[in-house]
């Protein structure tokens, strides 16, 4: 956080007299705190201001607080909010928490020196999430810069990230999974970093020099993109998603299977878009030509035939 920064705790509770308690105890120790009497001011709270933190009681009226976090943590614009259940009812309620989200919780009567000490220590995580997500909109941001670069692959980096998170939800891929695809289908080509302008951008076909430079990109891409922990699920679909279930792609000419399930992915769906946007050589397909092309390249044993199919299915329905 920012030199100065005062992080912000929201405090929903109905009874005036906690709201107060909670509030001079944390503005003390130097934070902003905004309060919500119900479950729905407190949502409200939640989208409009930067929260750092929520405490929140298990009971309120309107809509509790259990209903409260989970709707923080089913929501991906807030999910990575602290979220403290503070509950009189003991077990039961840290049970239906946990499988709800909650990050942590605090039992009445409520201890002065336990809650700051919580407090904080969902602050310190919550400052390397935040640090965390930056170097995440760092990458997408430089990746974004390289698509800009070529008016034929405008929004090519959102159109695959949608369709990839489509297909794979579609398939019933873990949650992880599911994010990897999103995270992949932005920053699958910012290893063309590394790519020269009259190579990245030339209108006819690389000499082999030329597509030897080109195909090193998965490669700069994993690097650039392996310090983030977070990202370890989305490098394989960095490095993998030009192989062909032949062998014939690259860079590891890997065959059949041992191309990750995600990486086949992202093959499959980048080439669809690449067919149906307008290119230097060539206009956009019409979605049935493109798919009729995609089966050939699947005769040829390029692609994964039951992926293309479920592709296929969920474009047209």
């Amino acid at each position: 956080m920012p030199t100065g920064y005062r992080p912000i705790v929201l405090i929903a509770d109905d009874l005036d007299e906690n709201r107060a308690f909670y509030s001079d105890l944390l503005e003390d120790d130097g934070y902003q705190v905004l309060t919500a009497e119900d479950g729905f001011q407190a949502l409200e709270l939640i989208r409009t201001y930067p929260i750092d933190l929520a405490l929140v009681d298990v009971m309120m009226p309107k809509l509790s607080g259990l209903a409260v976090c989970s709707q923080i943590k089913a929501d991906p614009a807030t999910c990575l909010i602290p979220v403290v259940l503070i509950t009189g009812c003991g077990a039961q309620d840290r049970v239906d928490g946990i499988e709800r989200g909650a990050d942590d919780f605090l039992t009445k009567p409520i201890n002065r020196r336990e809650l700051l000490a919580r407090v904080r220590s969902l602050m310190r995580i919550k400052r390397l999430t935040d640090d965390l997500e930056r170097a995440e909109t760092v990458l997408f941001s430089l990746a974004r810069s390289i698509e800009a670069k070529d008016v034929y692959t405008k929004e090519h980096c959102d159109h695959l990230s949608e369709y990839a998170v489509a297909l794979g939800t579609r398939l019933g891929l873990p949650d992880e999974q599911v994010v990897a695809l999103r995270r992949g289908g932005i920053v699958h080509d910012i290893g063309k970093v590394a790519v020269p302008e009259h190579i990245l951008l030339k209108p006819g076909p690389l000499t082999a020099e030329e597509r030897r430079i080109m195909e090193q990109h998965p490669l700069v891409g994993e690097e650039i993109c392996s310090p983030l922990k977070s990202f370890g699920a989305v490098l394989p679909i960095i490095r993998y998603h030009h192989e062909k279930l032949d062998g014939s792609g690259y860079p590891d000419g890997l065959v059949g299977d041992e191309i990750p399930l995600t990486a086949r992915i992202m093959a499959t769906v980048d080439v669809y878009d690449a067919l149906t946007t307008d290119r230097p050589y060539r206009s956009a397909m019409p979605r049935d030509s493109a798919f009729i092309e995609m089966w050939r390249e699947v005769d040829l044993g390029w692609w994964d035939g039951s992926l293309v199919e479920e592709f296929e299915r969920l474009i047209n329905s």
